[in-house]
């Protein structure tokens, strides 16, 4: 664990020499640009419409598409970069990308709320059939986006799909990785949106959410850290890492991502609505006292 503390510093330039011991290069997977693209490019076409009908909402939308823009970036960056590719040499660079899936990338997703700025890509007919199915799975949502079930959810796919026996079938098998990804993006949305806008969410309720996952993920990543030895055996095969990381170490550097900038993040949002609760409070007392 100590020695894995001072290579910390090593393990950054990783990507490079991942690309440089393996296929002598960045290659782009478009079975991930492809979805990437035409995700933004629906963005951008609803965006062009919406603006077009909506003069006064053009500050709004504008925000929105620079939060959208934003998560869209590091969402590319996390996935369809080389350090996509550094992550099948070295788990610590595997986690990296899955922290900038679950954290930052879907908290800006959620904060740009693109769903009618996506809905106005498509034509009346089609936005109408969506809207009848919205309305017909409400009920369903509500229980779903309920912040203490989101977190229920997000909680045990991230445990679930860290468990070895997923974790090496993910490893191994292209489609299984990309469900293990979906699956992370998913939870987080659903996760952060219960949160930050879910219909029964109080700030006071949204702050315990956010520190029960920071310990959730904090208690696995806690795990990872103080393991002697490496439980996925795709990377314990590897043998050291292009950083120069034993697997145990790889594994230990991972599970410190995940522990402490995963839940100091989970921990900071926490205490920006805990902060807003006890200000409302603050407030309603002396309205009262009035």
């Amino acid at each position: 664990m100590r020695r894995a503390l001072v290579l910390l510093a090593l393990a950054a330039p990783a990507p490079a020499f991942a690309h440089g011991a393996g296929s002598g290069g960045w290659h782009p997977e478009w079975s991930i640009w492809a979805p990437l693209l035409l995700f933004a490019g629906v963005y951008v076409a609803g965006f062009v419409r919406l603006s077009r009908r909506s003069a006064h909402g053009r500050p709004a939308l504008r925000r929105g598409a620079t939060l959208f823009g934003a998560g869209w970036l590091i969402l590319a960056a996390a996935t369809g970069s080389p350090l996509h590719e550094a992550g099948e040499h070295s788990f610590l660079m595997h986690m990296i990308e899955h922290e900038l899936i679950m954290l930052p990338a879907a908290l800006l997703l959620v904060l740009a709320r693109p769903g009618a700025v996506l809905l106005w890509a498509f034509p009346t007919s089609v936005r109408g059939t969506f809207a009848n199915i919205a309305r017909g799975g409400r009920t369903f949502w509500d229980w779903l986006a309920a912040p203490v079930a989101a977190t229920a959810v997000q909680g045990a796919v991230m445990w679930l799909w860290h468990m070895p026996p997923l974790f090496d079938r993910a490893l191994d098998n292209e489609g299984w990785h990309i469900a293990q990804h979906l699956s992370f993006l998913l939870s987080a949305l659903l996760f952060w949106w219960a949160v930050a806008h879910g219909r029964r969410t109080g700030q006071g309720l949204a702050a315990f959410c956010l520190f029960l996952t920071s310990l959730i993920g904090g208690a696995l990543g806690a795990l990872m850290a103080f393991s002697t030895s490496p439980w996925y055996a795709p990377y314990a095969a590897l043998g050291l890492t292009p950083a120069g990381l034993s697997p145990a170490e790889d594994q230990q550097l991972a599970g410190l991502v995940m522990w402490v900038p995963g839940g100091a993040f989970h921990a900071a949002a926490a205490l920006y609505f805990l902060y807003r609760w006890l200000k409302a409070s603050e407030v309603s007392h002396a309205l009262a006292a009035e």
